[in-house]
C-alpha cells in the first residue's frame, strides 16, 4: 500500500450558525460560534488518515495558539506531522464560516500557508505507488515543484483546484487526477455550468479541460453523485441523499478518501463509489476535520 502525502493548508475553522445568511450590509443574530479545525489540505489528510491511509501532512503553522491546537489535532488522527514547520512570521491560517439552512459561506486568510515553499516539498521522500494531493490554499509554484517531484518518482498526482483561480497548462499536465466540482469546472473552462446540465454536457466541458489523453477528470456534483472522465472512459457514480448539516470539508472529505482509496490500489470506479460515501456521512456533521468518517463508518453504508 503506497502512502498520501498532503501539501496544504492548515487552518482554524471559526464556525458562525444562524438562521440564515445576512444581506449585504446587514446584520443577524447568531446562534453559536464554534473553532473546527480545517483548512483543505489537513481536511485532506484527516479523511485519508481515518480511512486507513498512512498519511503525511507538508505545511506551515504560526507560533500562536491556533497553530498548537492544530497540531494536537492533527497527531491525534495519526498524521505524520515532521514536514509541518511552524513560523513566527505569519499567524495560523484562518477561516471565517457562516453556515445557515446546510450552507456556508467562507472567508479564508492564509497566513503561515502563504508562506509553504518549493523547499518544504522538495525533501519529501515520494516513490512509486504513493498519491501526492494539493489544493489552492498554498502558493501555486509549491504546488509545482510537488508534483514535479512526484511525477519523478511515479507517484499518482492528485489536484482539487479549490478555491477556484486560473492556473497555467504546465501545472495542469503535472496533474493525473483532478478532482472539482460543476461550478470550479466552468470556471477553469470559461464555461458557463449549472445545477440542471445533463452529464453529457458536463462531460464534454470536461474534455475540454483535459491536458493529457490519460489525464482523468472527477466533478463531483453533491447530491448528484461522480462524473468521470478516465482518459476516453465515462461513466457516473450515483449520488447518496442524506439530510445535510454543514457541507464546509465535503468536498476535501471526498479528495481524501479517493486517495486513500488509490494508495491501496482500488479500481478508480470501486474508489470514487467508496469517497461519494465517505463525502455523504461527512455533510451529516459539523465542522471539517472533526467531521471526516472512518472506514467502518463508509463501509456500514455501502
Amino acid at each position: 500500500m503506497g502512502r498520501v502525502y498532503v501539501a496544504g493548508s492548515i487552518n482554524m475553522d471559526v464556525v458562525a450558525t444562524a438562521d440564515r445568511h445576512p444581506k449585504v450590509g446587514e446584520t443577524v443574530a447568531g446562534k453559536q460560534v464554534l473553532y473546527f479545525p480545517g483548512g483543505k489540505g489537513a481536511n485532506q489528510a484527516v479523511a485519508a488518515s481515518r480511512l486507513g491511509a498512512r498519511t503525511t501532512l507538508i505545511g506551515r503553522l504560526g507560533k500562536d495558539s491556533f497553530g498548537t491546537e492544530l497540531r494536537a489535532f492533527l497527531a491525534g488522527q495519526g498524521i505524520d506531522l515532521g514536514y509541518v514547520q511552524e513560523t513566527a512570521e505569519a499567524h495560523t491560517g484562518t477561516a471565517i464560516i457562516t453556515v445557515a439552512a446546510a450552507d456556508n459561506t467562507i472567508v479564508v486568510i492564509p497566513g503561515s500557508n502563504a508562506l509553504v515553499g518549493a523547499d518544504d516539498v522538495s525533501v519529501v521522500p515520494l516513490v512509486k505507488g504513493d498519491v501526492a494531493i494539493s489544493q489552492f490554499e498554498i502558493p501555486l509554484p509549491t504546488i509545482a515543484a510537488f508534483f514535479l517531484r512526484a511525477r519523478a518518482a511515479e507517484a499518482t498526482t492528485l489536484l482539487n483546484p479549490a478555491p477556484a483561480q486560473k492556473f497555467g497548462h504546465e501545472l495542469l499536465e503535472l496533474v493525473d487526477i483532478l478532482v472539482l466540482n460543476e461550478t470550479e469546472l466552468g470556471f477553469l473552462a470559461g464555461t458557463e455550468l449549472s445545477d440542471n446540465d445533463e452529464a453529457a454536457r458536463i462531460i464534454q466541458v470536461a474534455r475540454q479541460l483535459q491536458a493529457r489523453e490519460d489525464q482523468t477528470i472527477c466533478v463531483t456534483l453533491g447530491k448528484r453523485g461522480v462524473l468521470a472522465l478516465a482518459g476516453d472512459q465515462e461513466f457516473a457514480v450515483p449520488g447518496r441523499v442524506v439530510k445535510a448539516v454543514d457541507t464546509t470539508g465535503a468536498g476535501d472529505c471526498f479528495v481524501g478518501a479517493l486517495a486513500a482509496q488509490l494508495a491501496d490500489e482500488v479500481p478508480l470506479r470501486t474508489a470514487l463509489a467508496f469517497a461519494n460515501a465517505a463525502a455523504s456521512i461527512s455533510v451529516q456533521r459539523m465542522g471539517a476535520g472533526p467531521s471526516m468518517p472512518t472506514a467502518a463508518e463508509v463501509a456500514a453504508v455501502l
